[in-house]
């Protein structure tokens, strides 16, 4: 049986089951193709003590997070001026200057930190894949290659590093061992030092629908009642909490140390708490009936797919983004149905996606092959997309989203 990974209660409560895929991030090359794949169960179980919705471990996090990892933050222009506007906000706030040190935690190719850089402000880099973090380097953002816990946030100290703002963006959910993630946080956080931690969240994943967004990087799926709890067992005060338009809707919270009385506690901190007891994230049955409103998503969007199979129609897809992975690998899509994947990134092009081997290529082979559909697989950024390639509207095409429901548009 397995045991929650903050309170260590026993999992025998199934939020749902996805069936089996690879890693969400483990692109193929061509050669790779005639090789075995390695599949792992996406079940994801609910603890009835603290209600932290987690995925059980089969995929170790040195696997997922390979010196070759796909995604780079840079590449999406909304994601970027998200950053942007993160540093210029919290420069104001709390008046971070030359002689502060940010620390990201999961700072992947500087997308951000290069903001604070750009403003003289002493910047460090915590990425465990090599790749990324090399680009960052190359920015000038120093950066060290490894996981974070208690055993980085230890030698950090002893090397003289401490944070005034410690940060860290879509990685709390990432951590196998979150418990020890938070205790490294408040040993490497200043006397009155500021965490900030963003996160899908879970409210919105319940709501929506949004089952793509579970795959095996994500080892936690966070409300903000249990987030608060596992912060206080470790020593920290939430002080904050805003909620944000990002990845289909995230949270992100600020904390400090338990004994730092400088911040100032805000309303929304209770109102967010009475909200989620509301809804009933603090009541087990809430989290049961979710494994319908899946297959739901994966029955309409495979019927879409087949009827435009069967009319003759041409369908494409954009965005090799983690979630679609999951989306076409819990529907079992492959090139039959959608023919291929545009993708910005370069490191992503000319490979295969795990799991259905659909191929992903540039942006040409939309105006060359003038697709009837284009399936948005991010559609948390279906805008910003829409925008880019609304040129498909000159030959009659038109954009597709699966997620919370089937949308043509």
């Amino acid at each position: 049986m397995s045991q929650c990974r903050h309170c260590r209660s026993e999992l025998n409560i199934e939020f749902v089951d996805l069936g089996f895929s690879p890693p969400s991030n483990s692109f193929l090359k061509m050669e790779a193709l005639l090789q075995p794949e390695i599949n792992f169960p996406l079940r994801i179980l609910v603890c009835d003590t603290c209600y932290l919705v987690q995925i059980e471990e089969y995929a170790s996090h040195s696997d997922i997070f390979s010196s070759d990892y796909a995604y780079f933050s840079s590449y999406s222009s909304s994601w970027l001026a998200h950053a942007k506007r993160y540093t210029e906000n919290m420069i104001e706030r709390f008046g971070f200057n030359s002689d502060s040190q940010i620390i990201e935690l999961a700072s992947n190719d500087g997308y951000l930190l290069q903001y604070f850089k750009e403003k003289n402000i002493p910047v460090l880099g915590i990425e465990p894949t090599a790749n990324t973090a090399k680009v960052a380097e190359e920015k000038g953002i120093k950066s060290i290659v490894d996981f974070f816990g208690t055993r980085l946030a230890k030698l950090l100290v002893s090397e003289g590093y401490r944070a005034d703002l410690l940060l860290g963006n879509n990685v709390l959910a990432h951590v196998p061992d979150i418990n020890d993630f938070v205790q490294g946080m408040k040993i490497v956080l200043k006397e009155n030092g500021v965490i900030t931690m963003e996160f899908p969240h879970l409210l919105q994943l319940i709501q929506w629908n949004q089952f793509d967004t579970i795959y095996h990087e994500h080892f936690s799926y966070l409300s903000f009642i249990t987030v608060k709890r596992i912060f206080e067992s470790c020593g920290l005060h939430v002080f904050d909490v805003e909620e944000l338009s990002t990845h289909g809707g995230s949270l992100r919270i600020f904390a400090c140390h338990e004994e730092d009385r400088t911040k100032q506690h805000t309303e929304r901190v209770i109102n967010m708490t009475l909200l989620e007891e509301g809804i009933g994230l603090n009541k087990i049955e809430t989290y049961q009936g979710f494994q319908k409103k899946a297959e739901k998503v994966k029955d309409e969007f495979v019927r879409f797919l087949i009827e435009a199979k069967t009319s003759g129609k041409y369908v494409a897809g954009y965005g090799a983004a983690a979630k679609g992975n999951t989306l076409l690998n819990f529907c079992g899509v492959r090139k039959d149905l959608l023919k291929f994947i545009v993708d910005a990134s370069p490191h992503k092009q000319n490979k295969f996606i795990p799991g259905m081997h659909i191929p992903v290529v540039e942006e040409s082979w939309i105006r060359k092959h003038q697709p009837d559909y284009v399936v948005i697989l991010p559609w948390n950024i279906k805008e910003e997309i829409s925008m880019q390639l609304n040129y498909i509207r000159e030959w009659g095409g038109k954009f597709v989203i699966a997620v919370p429901e089937l949308l043509i548009f």
